[in-house]
């Protein structure tokens, strides 16, 4: 039991010391500017990121909302030929988003600078 407890002493105080050997000063070198320091990383890769949003990132969006907007079409019709009605709520709301991502590459730009 005590020697037990004695690791469990000496493991707690090497994650201290490892902490605080790893920890550093986080300081800006803007003399504390952070919009600043953020501002200049954007623009440093602002081309980087449009690329990869409008190449990958709208596209797995427009391809998840296609297929929750068909399955969705598939199951209401399904309840349609169950219950006698169509519910347009829940597939219209999908088309609308998938509608928005799609266009969405043609302005957001415009919008985030």
């Amino acid at each position: 039991m005590k020697r037990r407890y004695w690791k469990l002493v000496i493991s707690v105080l090497a994650v201290i010391l490892l902490v605080a050997f790893c920890m550093g000063n986080s300081s800006s070198s803007t003399g504390g500017d952070v919009a600043g320091a953020v501002e200049n990383t954007w623009n440093a890769a602002q081309g980087q990121i449009k690329q990869v949003v409008n190449n990958v990132v709208f596209p797995v969006i427009d391809m998840i909302l296609a297929i929750m907007f068909f399955i969705k079409l598939g199951t209401a019709y399904f309840d349609y030929r169950k219950h006698g009605q169509f519910e347009f709520v829940a597939p219209c709301i999908l088309f609308a988003c998938l509608i928005f991502t799609l266009t969405a590459p043609l302005y957001i730009w415009e919008i985030l600078g």
